[in-house]
């Protein structure tokens, strides 16, 4: 607990900051819905035929799963705060239509009729007499949407959005527990805040609530107004992913080794390359034998001063699945060296931008080194079981160990993709979930083993000095051996489109440190 208060207190000013703008997501996205909801609500109530239609598809919006529907949205609104406001202006949508829907209609007749009675015109009745008996259960509507905005928009940081997801998701990417929680209990605290609030509203006396209605109509637009302040802007607008915000080999060696200042967007790794693409950022981190590098004519920034380490790919694997299964290990050390940079970055274009499957990469590469065998038929008694993490050279990697193993071996592979990040693979491997994975030296040094500055000042920063001192560590304290490297490293990097990067004269991270700082 006191590790949690102390990361509180370190990240104070972000922490606030992200709470402002999860705020004004929540309340910019709920007067949308306000605006649209409540009228539709009115309309379907004066002509009933249109209820269940309208009804129906607001229902079908909201079964739709929130990440899937960012998904739907990011093709036509890219990333930020378009698809984000959307999703959950759509998610608002349902509780405040039915709810008006249901309010205005179960008015009693004989009230309405009572109403007509004494000369009152059709706006008047809506106005002075349902809006007002309906306004306890259009307020319910209002109460329960803003409890799943503010749940919802926890998901906006996936699109690079903001919100206190930024926190969460680099929790999980690093398994973070504290950055975890220093998200998730304060948009849990929002979540009872408002629905605390608004119930109290909602329990007042007919007069009393069309106050406290007005209040919150006028509150509204206020607390919207977190998001829509305009904030300090850097010369170029950098996306970074999660993980590589909070590594000790990502953003905060670049700040340490560099000087390099930037407020940039957290957005998921799959979509920054997407991103900076189509404009909506001028700076990414990723990984240089990446496919896409090539694709969308990226330049990667020049590391003259080695703040990244080597990463050259190898697989990690638990010493008692060796053990166990003898042939396992020299299978897969005949990748050795077969895989360069220039072989990997090839294989990761076909995928990334040719939208080649992985099985059809894995077995032509397989083919072309002399390594693929059909598998022989007949039952295959022993399993094994590899991760992978959640990026295409993950899952071509790990589809060129199944079809080598399951070609070469008796033995059966049970893949599970997709694991997330690098602490998320070591945990499974370390508690025998998987048996093998394959991962990187510099992750394995800096990430994992975490040595002390004086053991970092001591290791030359050199490929083969990284994957022994790796290995060795690994066989001591974990039981886990590293086997031979493939034979190219995937480094993170830095990097630009090609040509806004040649018109400012960027051709290294040290450029764009000296272009940041120019007043």
């Amino acid at each position: 607990m006191t590790d949690f208060f102390s990361f509180i207190r370190e990240h104070a000013d972000k922490l606030l900051e992200q709470t402002l703008t999860h705020i004004g997501l929540t309340f910019v996205s709920l007067l949308l819905a306000l605006l649209i909801g409540v009228p539709l609500g009115i309309l379907i109530s004066r002509r009933t035929k249109l209820a269940s239609s309208v009804l129906g598809v607001a229902g079908v919006l909201q079964t739709v799963p929130s990440v899937a529907l960012l998904g739907f949205l990011i093709p036509l609104l890219g990333i930020g705060v378009g698809p984000a406001l959307v999703a959950l202006f759509l998610y608002a949508l349902l509780p405040i239509i039915r709810n008006t829907y249901v309010g205005i209609t179960e008015v009693n007749p004989l009230v309405k009729e009572a109403a007509k009675g004494v000369g009152m015109t059709d706006n008047q009745i809506l106005t002075k007499v349902e809006l007002p008996l309906a306004l306890p259960v259009i307020f319910a509507g209002v109460r329960t949407a803003t409890v799943i905005n503010v749940g919802v928009a926890t998901l906006a940081a996936y699109v690079a959005a903001g919100g206190l997801g930024e926190f969460i998701f680099s929790g999980i990417a690093l398994s973070n527990v504290n950055m975890m929680l220093a998200g998730a209990i304060p948009a849990a605290l929002l979540a009872v805040g408002f629905d605390f609030g608004l119930a109290r509203l909602q329990r007042l006396s007919v007069k009393k609530l069309r106050i406290g209605a007005l209040a919150f109509v006028i509150l509204v637009p206020f607390l919207s107004a977190f998001y829509l302040l305009p904030g300090r802007q850097d010369k170029l607008i950098a996306g970074f992913a999660h993980e590589f915000y909070g590594r000790a080999d990502g953003y905060p060696g670049l700040q340490k080794t560099y000087g390099l200042q930037l407020r940039p967007r957290l957005i998921d790794q799959n979509l920054m390359y997407e991103a900076i693409h189509q404009g909506q950022v001028d700076i990414i981190s990723g990984y240089s034998t990446d496919g896409r590098i090539k694709a969308f004519d990226l330049l990667v920034l020049a590391d003259n001063r080695h703040a990244f380490p080597p990463y050259a790919a190898a697989p990690a694997i638990r010493q008692a699945t060796l053990d166990r299964y003898p042939e396992l290990g020299p299978t897969l050390n005949k990748l050795a060296g077969k895989l360069t940079d220039s072989v990997m970055t090839a294989l990761n274009y076909q995928a990334d931008y040719k939208k080649e499957s992985p099985e059809a990469i894995a077995s032509a590469f397989l083919k072309q080194a002399g390594l693929y065998n059909t598998p022989k038929p007949g039952e295959r008694t022993s399993t094994i079981v590899m991760g992978s993490k959640v990026f295409t050279e993950q899952y071509i990697l790990a589809e060129i160990y199944r079809q080598l193993i399951e070609g070469q071996t008796p033995l059966r592979v049970v893949t599970k993709t997709g694991l997330g990040g690098t602490q998320i693979c070591f945990d499974a491997l370390q508690t025998g979930a998987i048996d093998f994975y394959p991962e990187y030296t510099g992750t394995g040094l800096l990430v994992i083993l975490q040595p002390s500055a004086s053991t970092l000042e001591q290791l030359p920063m050199q490929t083969d000095s990284v994957y022994q001192f790796v290995r060795q560590q690994f066989q001591q304290k974990y039981k886990m051996d590293w086997l031979k490297p493939l034979g190219f490293n995937n480094s993170y990097c830095l990097m630009m489109r090609r040509e806004q990067a040649h018109q400012l004269g960027i051709q290294s991270i040290e450029d764009l440190v000296r272009y940041l700082d120019k007043k």
